[in-house]
């Protein structure tokens, strides 16, 4: 039997609309933390249980109507292009690695680094190539690996080293001219992106000086220097390749494929250099290049089932009118400015843990945050900063969010792990709240 679109018609919701959300965030936060065990629960079961219970709990549909309603989550167009940059980076990531493109890097950037200076270092990079590039995702793919390996060389803790890569991408997300983030609230307040980036560089910049002192200070315990292997200097031409891409505002897709084409021309030539004094040649040089990339690729088969149940699991939330409930419960006892921005916080921050994308989020919220703004007389320059900075505050914590899990997909960590090493999310949602309590900038205020 067909099932006719035209008769899902989004229900009017309550806190039951928000419920699955809670089933998960119970089954794989809190039980984490009560075993001491992040691994304990797999995400994968918690998303399944959860995804199970809002399919169950959805009202005025039959079976085969929730399923399908659930089905037009996960196949939503932001959802697949995840999956397609996901895949894409799988094969990077392997093809890189087998050819040795990650350890010549790694021994150039210890070679250029000194000991102290390797956190803040790593950090600044992401900062800069995110700024760049106006994309957390396209940082923690081109950096993450090289963080990974860098912990492996130094002894220090990965899900440690991919959290300095995550939180500084997200600095770039919430800063750059062509961030999403940016486009979406500059355009829904109605207001210029570098009037809002004056705004927001007053707020953050401090979170990011306060950071940045914190890895300096910690990077001074680095004494024992690694050793150092002779650098390969042609196998750093693929990440020079994907960072130079990146830094001109490639396509993050783009970025990866020639990522991709330039490991394999490499590995072929070095390696059919060295296999022919033995014998096998070319060819086999080319099928190992094609067998490291079916490896990276089949290797993101989790992230993947995450993103899908998550994709359909959030849209279920929505069908059943639980974002709009919340936005509208969020909305009722509002008095005053201070409040007024409060509220819209709040708003975003709801919104973009409902549906996991913080430029969505803000798109949802901004209108209502426009009007707020009216009603209570707030500068649209600080609106626009206050919906772009709490999305990716939110964005950058949540354990099923598309950079957390890629982030841990390509380090092989638990997601919660790099939570509880992040700084700069945190200490940047800190300096917003300041923000608004004590009325800062003023001139904005």
């Amino acid at each position: 039997m067909s099932v006719d679109t035209d008769t899902l018609q989004r229900q009017k919701g309550g806190w039951w609309a928000l419920s699955p959300l809670a089933v998960f965030l119970c089954l794989y936060l809190v039980t984490s933390l009560l075993v001491n065990d992040f691994y304990k629960v797999p995400i994968t079961v918690a998303f399944l249980i959860s995804s199970c219970y809002a399919i169950a709990i959805t009202r005025g549909l039959n079976l085969e109507q929730r399923i399908y309603q659930f089905s037009v989550g996960a196949g939503n167009k932001n959802i697949l292009l995840m999956i397609w940059i996901f895949i894409l980076a799988g094969a990077f990531a392997q093809s890189a690695k087998h050819m040795g493109a990650i350890d010549a890097t790694v021994n150039l950037t210890l070679y250029i680094l000194p000991d102290s200076l390797l956190l803040p270092g790593i950090f600044i990079a992401a900062c800069f190539i995110s700024l760049s590039i106006g994309t957390s995702v396209g940082t923690i793919v081109a950096l993450t690996p090289v963080a990974v390996g860098l912990a492996g060389k130094t002894g220090i803790d990965i899900p440690y080293m991919v959290a300095i890569v995550v939180g500084g991408s997200f600095f770039g997300d919430n800063l750059s001219f062509i961030s999403d983030t940016t486009i979406a609230s500059t355009k829904t307040q109605d207001c210029v992106m570098r009037d809002k980036f004056k705004v927001n560089f007053m707020i953050v910049v401090p979170a990011a000086l306060i950071v940045l002192g914190i890895y300096v200070f910690q990077g001074l315990s680095l004494a024992a220097s690694p050793e150092i292997q002779a650098i390969e200097w042609i196998k750093v031409i693929p990440y020079l390749i994907v960072l130079g891409t990146a830094v001109a505002g490639m396509n993050v897709m783009l970025v990866l494929l020639l990522g991709i084409i330039s490991t394999g021309i490499i590995d072929v030539c070095t390696s059919a250099e060295i296999l022919t004094n033995t014998g096998p040649g070319l060819s086999t040089a080319f099928f190992n290049w094609f067998g490291a990339m079916g490896t990276g690729i089949t290797g993101m088969g989790e992230l993947i089932i995450i993103t899908l149940l998550a994709g359909g699991m959030l849209e279920t939330i929505r069908y059943n009118g639980g974002i709009d409930f919340i936005l509208s419960r969020l909305t009722r006892h509002v008095t005053g400015k201070r409040g007024a921005e409060l509220s819209i916080a709040a708003l975003v921050s709801v919104a973009n843990l409902c549906t996991a994308n913080n430029t969505i989020a803000i798109i949802t919220t901004g209108p209502i945050a426009k009007d707020i703004a009216k009603r209570f007389h707030l500068d649209c320059r600080k609106t626009a900063s206050i919906l772009d900075t709490f999305s990716c505050l939110i964005q950058g914590i949540i354990p099923y969010g598309a950079q957390m899990l890629i982030a841990a997909g390509l380090a092989g960590v638990s997601p919660l792990s790099i939570i509880g090493n992040l700084y700069y999310p945190f200490c940047m949602g800190i300096c917003a709240l300041l923000a608004i309590l004590i009325r800062y900038p003023r001139r904005y205020s």
